[in-house]
């Protein structure tokens, strides 16, 4: 295992071409090519390469000597190049300050060999210095580029299982310092979620405490069932990362240990997702425990006080008044906060009337034919409101609304969420408040089979297996064709072991109602779902052009603004389709991002979508794309997807996500901080970055398309200046991008193998019925 990078601190491959790692050097005589793979083997880069490229890997190195002092790369230029230092030493300078020594076997410019990218540091040789080096040309001449195997960034949570939780041990007030001040002492913890007294106090008074033997692993690398966080009141534990030794039942060596009032496993208390590390008693040991759902339900306590509050508003709007207690209780929870700022247009006159508002916090004018006729001020305890009709019809609005005051904060629903969640307020207006009934469906559409009645009925028995286009964690992706019409698709199959083991049933019964619902061109389709013993299987659309994540990689996408330009807009027009129907993607990147044979994009995956009205509140998602309110656990709108828009178009530009980081937490932390701490490379400055920013701000209801105009702040950016959005939608743009598929069965655009299938985990019937209606055929 390499060493962390001097320099950045970070272990594997950083962005910066930093990355150390040693290699021992060769104690007996190698042949000149033996010697070079003994190198190339060790980098991260060359270990997606296929074993039978590395000879001519190793062929094309090229020696070259550099004397004392003499400079290899120099910070701020463009990087083409790749070394190993075979002989001799470097010196790393930032801005001109020595940051580290480099040795024989340390490589760096791993990058250049994909993309453009500044040099971060400067490197002179101390001494004579002998070392390997590769070009991106010759990388790519000799289709090594194009023979990397890039890995999916996986996603987490979304899952949701029973777990022991146990009554709360009664505590001491010694006990409670130790905790409370474990808490503070998680800099982890503490950079990604607001740990105020009053939460602190909570957490405590939930805590439960628990004998652990010497020797037991509390913890281990991998492990699904996370769903802890540790505190140690007394002994110790050690810290084992990637060590097969202990599996072997050798000594194995710990990375760190953890005494009284340390913690671990805080990264379960926001998500699941497996163990990162093997944690495991040194001695006899106490610890105190805090499960998820609890830590998440005093996160969210102050969702429901902000609720109750409005609740009173909503008690003085005289339209609502035909509302039960229940309905208006409903209705208080799906009020999305929006704020603006002097000068902003809340609604305009002329322009249909969608939603109602609520005016909290500053002083609106209203103006009929550009001139003023009313000023409007809210205060917190008395809200004004105004668009209220908009809940009644969808006509057009009598008058404009512009905020004067600095800013001015609201809140909002519109005409659709207010039905879908109560039904229509004329409705209840004729039923009253004592009337019988309520809707109350929290969201929740029925998609049919008639929306696939237009492709007529598939049966699962009709279709053959071809290949193998793709694996995930619990399950495999296969290109089939339907032996009499001999029409080709994608067919997705889920082990229902795995969903039941990780809590997922709920969770692909709402994906599939999600994909039914969806039906635009920029959406892969699904045509059917079956339903067997042992797996669940979704018939969808075929994209045989490939991943956009490999694609990029592959052929040296990044940077290319035209490419970046295209594909982002086929996720905002996929985006605006899912968003009028109230479903969030919340699991955008471009792995997530399929290529057509004409190289046009559809978004795929509807694993995390969920129809939503007002707030959702679990964590989901690719660590890299999470937005600040995500990590928060403050519940999340549909405003999340556009923060993972602007996250998807600087990976495009840059090569990498802004707040990329080893791990998890430390990306989070960066996220806390803001966009605008993250240095943009020239390639993404001007219009791209402004458009970034703009759909990366930390207050959700600012980011761009959530303003009124929605989309159409996209389409008129500057970034877009020029574009065609209608031939774009219309699919007569020329594509950047032409892959090359020979025919309706060619999958050469995708590189899984069988041995990359996941295990099938047992499963047998629960006779809970969890599954039943998941099929819409045979």
């Amino acid at each position: 295992m390499g060493t962390a990078c001097t320099v950045c601190r970070r272990e594997g491959d950083c962005a910066g071409q930093c990355q150390l790692d040693s290699f021992p050097q060769p104690t007996f005589f190698q042949s000149h090519t033996q010697h070079r793979l003994e190198f190339l083997s060790k980098v991260k880069l060359f270990q997606r390469l296929p074993e039978d490229q590395h000879n001519l890997l190793a062929s094309a190195c090229e020696e070259i000597t550099y004397e004392d002092g003499e400079v290899i790369i120099r910070q701020g230029d463009q990087g083409h190049e790749f070394f190993i230092i075979k002989d001799g030493e470097a010196e790393v300078f930032i801005s001109q300050k020595k940051q580290a020594t480099l040795k024989v076997g340390d490589h760096f410019g791993e990058n250049a060999l994909l993309r453009d990218e500044p040099r971060t540091a400067t490197i002179k040789a101390a001494g004579r210095l002998k070392a390997l080096k590769i070009t991106r040309a010759q990388f790519v001449e000799l289709g090594l580029r194009e023979k990397l195997d890039f890995p999916q960034r996986k996603a987490v949570g979304g899952m949701v299982h029973n777990i022991e939780v146990k009554e709360p041990t009664p505590k001491t007030e010694s006990d409670r310092i130790l905790i409370s001040n474990a808490l503070k002492a998680n800099e982890n913890l503490q950079s990604v979620v607001d740990l105020d007294i009053p939460r602190i106090k909570a957490i405590c008074d939930i805590a439960w405490r628990e004998d652990v033997a010497k020797d037991t692993k509390l913890i281990s690398e991998g492990d699904l069932n996370a769903d802890y966080f540790y505190i140690v009141q007394s002994g110790s534990f050690n810290v084992f990362m990637g060590d097969t030794s202990m599996a072997e039942g050798k000594a194995a060596k710990p990375v760190t240990s953890i005494g009284p009032g340390g913690s671990f496993g805080e990264l379960a208390l926001l998500y699941f997702a497996p163990r990162a590390a093997t944690v495991q008693a040194a001695d006899d040991s106490k610890v105190w425990v805090i499960d998820r759902g609890n830590f998440k339900k005093i996160m969210a306590k102050s969702s429901d006080e902000r609720e109750a509050e409005y609740l009173k508003y909503l008690e003085k709007v005289d339209i609502l008044s035909p509302l039960k207690k229940e309905e208006k209780a409903a209705l208080a929870k799906c009020l999305t906060e929006f704020t603006f700022v002097k000068g902003d247009i809340i609604f305009q006159q002329g322009d249909t009337g969608d939603a109602f508002y609520l005016l909290v916090d500053g002083t609106v004018e209203l103006l009929k034919d550009d001139k003023a006729f009313q000023r409007q001020q809210g205060v917190p305890d008395k809200a004004k409101w105004f668009g209220e009709r908009a809940l009644l019809k969808n006509e057009p609005r009598a008058a404009t609304v512009k905020v004067v005051s600095t800013s001015v904060r609201t809140l909002m629903v519109d005409k659709q969420s207010f039905d879908m969640l109560l039904g229509p307020l004329e409705e209840l207006k004729k039923r009253g408040k004592s009337g019988p009934g309520s809707k109350l469906q929290d969201g929740k559409n029925d998609a049919t089979e008639l929306d696939l009645s237009r492709f007529g009925k598939i049966k699962r028995k009709d279709l053959k297996v071809l290949g193998l286009l793709g694996c995930g964690g619990f399950g495999a992706v296969e290109l089939v064709e339907h032996q009499t019409t001999n029409e080709t698709y994608a067919l997705k199959a889920l082990s229902k072991g795995f969903l039941v083991k990780s809590g997922m049933q709920q969770s692909v019964m709402s994906e599939k109602n999600v994909q039914l619902m969806c039906d635009s061109t920029f959406i892969v389709k699904v045509f059917e779902t079956f339903n067997s013993d042992t797996q669940l299987f979704f018939l969808l659309e075929l994209a045989l052009g490939g991943e956009l994540y490999a694609t990029y990689h592959k052929k040296g996408l990044f940077g290319k603004e035209g490419h970046a330009k295209f594909y982002v807009a086929g996720v905002v027009i996929a985006f605006d389709h899912l968003h009028s129907k109230k479903i969030v993607f919340r699991d955008l990147k471009p792995e997530n991002l399929l290529l057509n044979e004409k190289g046009h994009i559809k978004l795929t995956d509807m694993g995390l979508a969920k129809v939503i009205i007002g707030k959702t509140f679990t964590t989901c998602g690719t660590p890299d794309y999470f937005a600040p309110e995500l990590i928060a656990s403050a519940g999340h709108t549909l405003a999340v997807d556009w923060w993972t828009l602007g996250i998807l178009t600087y990976e495009l530009m840059c090569g990498n996500p802004p707040f990329e980081s080893d791990q998890p937490m430390q990306t989070y932390q960066k996220v806390k901080r803001g966009i605008d701490k993250v240095l943009f490379p020239p390639k993404c400055r001007g219009a791209a970055e402004d458009l970034v920013k703009k759909l990366c701000r930390q207050d959700p209801s600012q980011r761009l398309p959530m303003k009124s105009g929605g989309i159409t702040k996209i389409k008129e950016h500057s970034w877009y200046e020029g574009f065609n959005w209608e031939d774009f939608e219309a699919l007569k743009m020329e594509t950047p991008y032409q892959p090359a598929v020979k025919s309706k069965t060619d999958i050469a655009n995708f590189s899984a193998r069988d041995a990359d299938r996941p295990p099938q985990v047992p499963y047998k019937d629960d006779k809970s019925g969890w599954d039943k209606g998941f099929a819409t055929s045979e």
